[in-house]
């Protein structure tokens, strides 16, 4: 009898393999209309980000954004103001150069789009006429406009992957609040009705290029590949 393979039932798109919608009920953003100052209410794990999460109370609400480090509780912030200090959201035209920043507006009043994840900031290296430039953690340099909005400092949570899980059962809930696929098998190691690759016999398979079009299940092996085979000097 026929069984669905694991590659089928992630790709027909079960509560099992999707992520829980709830760890995502944190949307991390600046406020369209943002001055004066604000109050870190409360700091926040959240399972849906990999940094501390920041609650923020401000004149005509509450928004969230990635915590910096040695942020604390009750920590008075400030906005739209040219005191350059960790935590204050400022205009990039205002921030001079050499300045480490996070969370940076691909486009004004956009909420937030650059540099988000733990233990990671960007450094402001020129100003060029109406564009400032800012160098990525990617080493790549990325020009913004100057009425976008950074915070100042560095994201907390630096050192998240260097600290070892020690148990499997650890490392079994961690991928289960993100949905992931863990652990993860190699295809050739699962039986034959699991995996087209799958099965004893033929350990060393030949390579197979999957149709376009093809369904969950058959989708396996290269995904349109631009070349296959040993390269010729």
């Amino acid at each position: 009898m026929a069984k669905t393979i694991i590659s089928q039932a992630r790709g027909h798109g079960s509560s099992t393999y999707r992520v829980r919608s709830k760890i995502f009920k944190y949307r991390i953003q600046y406020p369209r209309n943002l001055s004066g100052n604000g109050k870190v209410i409360k700091l926040i794990s959240s399972g849906a980000h990999y940094a501390p999460i920041a609650k923020v109370q401000h004149s005509e609400g509450v928004f969230y954004i990635p915590a910096f480090n040695h942020m604390y509780q009750e920590q008075e912030l400030k906005f739209e103001t040219d005191e350059v200090k960790d935590g204050n959201i400022l205009r990039l035209k205002n921030i001079p150069v050499k300045t480490k920043i996070y969370n940076i507006e691909s486009r004004p009043n956009d909420g937030g789009r650059f540099i988000r994840t733990g233990g990671t900031s960007g450094i402001i290296t020129r100003i060029v006429g109406n564009e400032v430039y800012v160098l990525l953690p990617s080493k790549k340099e990325k020009a913004f406009n100057p009425e976008c909005r950074a915070t100042i400092g560095t994201i907390s949570g630096h050192g998240r992957k260097e600290k070892p899980f020690v148990k499997a059962g650890r490392k079994f809930h961690l991928m289960r609040t993100k949905s992931k696929l863990w652990p993860r098998t190699s295809a050739i190691k699962v039986n034959a009705i699991d995996h087209p690759f799958g099965s004893g016999r033929g350990k060393v398979p030949k390579s197979k290029i999957a149709k376009r079009n093809a369904p969950p299940g058959a989708k396996v092996g290269h995904i349109r590949p631009r070349r296959t085979g040993r390269k010729k000097k």
